[in-house]
């Protein structure tokens, strides 16, 4: 066994990469697309370049990847100065699938390299000489990188491609979905762990740090602790690091969503409250709100669904019970991306479709209740189980 393959935390298997290429290429081929083209500069929402590549970006270096028709691809790594590294086909690297690593150092901080990376996607894409070249996440990418290929195909049809990639990217395969339900169960068992650990005098980091070195020791290499907490008749609000010094007390709530992947990559999302004591009547009342709402946005998760009708009878569940109306992102997918489409809201035309790993958050604040409820389900023909196994309700540490 090579030395890199017993440092990788978990691959994808080599047909499953082929099934997602020969999908790619069969869009390509209907929409005249010579090449695809990707960056992304972290992992938990650089989901294109762990479904091409098997690989990921992290911190401060944009990885770029071009997709042609036909062959293998080219990735563009900050790196040596003009670095050029040919790759086998039966070598192995941390780039599944790639015939060619190109580097240049370059950063995101740096404005004096803006360029570096689409120079080089601009030389690979010339050799291509494309008609259309398709645009995958242009959300992701740096302007810079993507300035430099419009600008030197101004003849070339330039289109964005990210739609028609991302309705069989939503849809899973068994062994996606297999990585999926264990994320989930991990989620669980971490919960579990932080209500043993969870304890007055504790500020909310130590709690949420507890919890994601739980999730990295199990495997997971990426995502978000977020925590809240407030004495009862409080909202508790979460929030992410900078938020969360404050020192737990008897009788707090003490809210915390894991949305961390497992060590396959996939993400879900699992989120819950508990309370230091015994939780008041009025915070009870308010979650079952929540967890009404959750059961009634699940039973329309049906194949052919369309996230305008659910966004819609969501906020008319929630006006019917006097509670405001939801103007977030309570439901969407999730994969190698921490969210991703559909997104089910008013202006997704994606519908809902049989093999979606779909999250649902329903959440809302008043003057003294932040509820909330959070977990991941799975869209199947004629069901859409839940995929954590966490009981759904507040829980009380006395």
């Amino acid at each position: 066994m090579s030395r890199l393959k017993e440092q990788w935390v978990f691959h994808i298997s080599d047909a499953e990469l082929e099934r997602r290429w020969e999908a790619a290429r069969r869009i390509m081929r209907e929409q005249r697309i010579d090449a695809l083209v990707m960056q992304a500069s972290n992992e938990f929402k650089g989901g294109y370049l762990r479904w091409f590549t098997d690989s990921v970006a992290k911190f401060d270096g944009p990885v770029s990847v071009v997709f042609p028709l036909e062959g293998r691809m080219t990735l563009i790594v900050s790196g040596p100065r003009g670095g050029r590294r040919e790759i086998a086909p039966d070598m192995v690297t941390p780039y599944r699938g790639v015939g060619l690593v190109l580097t240049e150092p370059y950063s995101q901080a740096d404005c004096i390299t803006d360029h570096a990376d689409g120079e080089l996607a601009v030389g690979v894409l010339r050799e291509l000489a494309p008609k259309r070249i398709g645009m995958l996440g242009l959300g992701s990418m740096r302007y810079s990188f993507g300035e430099a290929i419009y600008r030197a195909f101004p003849d070339c049809d330039i289109i964005n491609a990210s739609d028609a990639i991302d309705r069989i990217k939503a849809i899973k395969s068994p062994e996606e979905i297999a990585l999926i339900r264990q994320c989930a169960q991990m989620q669980d068992e971490i919960w579990e762990l932080v209500l043993d650990y969870v304890r007055p005098g504790m500020r909310e980091y130590e709690v949420a740090t507890y919890a994601y070195a739980q999730c990295q020791l199990k495997g997971s290499t990426d995502g978000l602790i977020l925590t809240g907490s407030a004495p009862l008749g409080v909202a508790s609000v979460k929030g992410h690091r900078h938020f969360q010094n404050r020192v737990l007390q008897k009788g707090d709530q003490f809210t915390m969503l894991i949305e961390v992947n497992g060590p396959g990559g996939y993400y879900t999302e699992l989120g819950r409250t508990c309370v230091l004591g015994r939780a008041s009547q009025e915070l009870l009342d308010e979650f079952e709100i929540v967890r009404e709402a959750q059961d009634a946005t699940v039973a329309l998760l049906r194949p052919g669904a369309t996230p305008t009708e659910i966004w819609s009878r969501h906020n008319a569940f929630m006006r019917g019970r006097d509670r405001p109306e939801e103007n977030r992102l309570f439901c969407h997918g999730q994969g190698y991306d921490l969210v991703e489409r559909p997104a089910l809201r008013d202006d997704d035309a994606m519908p809902v479709a049989a093999g979606m790993n779909l999250v649902v958050h329903p959440t809302y604040a008043t003057s003294r209740v932040y509820s909330w409820l959070c977990d991941n389900f799975l869209v199947q023909d004629h069901a859409t189980p839940r995929l954590h196994g966490t009981e759904r309700k507040i829980f009380e540490l006395e």
